[in-house]
């Protein structure tokens, strides 16, 4: 069921939601992860993904995008989650394993990611 249609940009809601209102914001242009689409395309996503979420009155939401299998990525387009969270049981559930960093390496990690882009 289409929420919006661009030239670029397409949304609709899920067909197999997480939570009521849960929806899908894609690129017209076809595309397995994120880094395979041009930015030009990607443009208009994140915006068309608030405006669903405003529209929707969420105050606690989830925006997600997966690349890649172990990501848990299943259909190959790119595409963003829009996942309303009304409550600590619906909605997306996520752990979060942080651990402590060593500085040394994240700077080094910095630097290397910064010399790339």
């Amino acid at each position: 069921m289409k929420i919006f249609e661009s030239e670029k940009t397409f949304a609709f809601l899920d067909i197999g939601p997480l939570s009521k209102g849960h929806s899908l914001v894609i690129p017209k242009y076809h595309g397995a992860k994120l880094h395979d689409v041009p930015d030009d395309d990607l443009g208009e996503l994140l915006t068309v993904a608030k405006k669903i979420a405003v529209a929707q009155g969420l105050e606690d939401y989830n925006i997600l995008q997966n690349n890649g299998r172990i990501a848990h990525q299943v259909v190959d387009h790119v595409h963003f989650h829009i996942i309303p969270k009304p409550n600590e049981t619906e909605g997306l559930g996520i752990e979060w394993p942080t651990k402590p960093a060593d500085k040394g390496e994240l700077q080094k990690l910095l630097e290397e990611i910064k010399s790339k882009m």
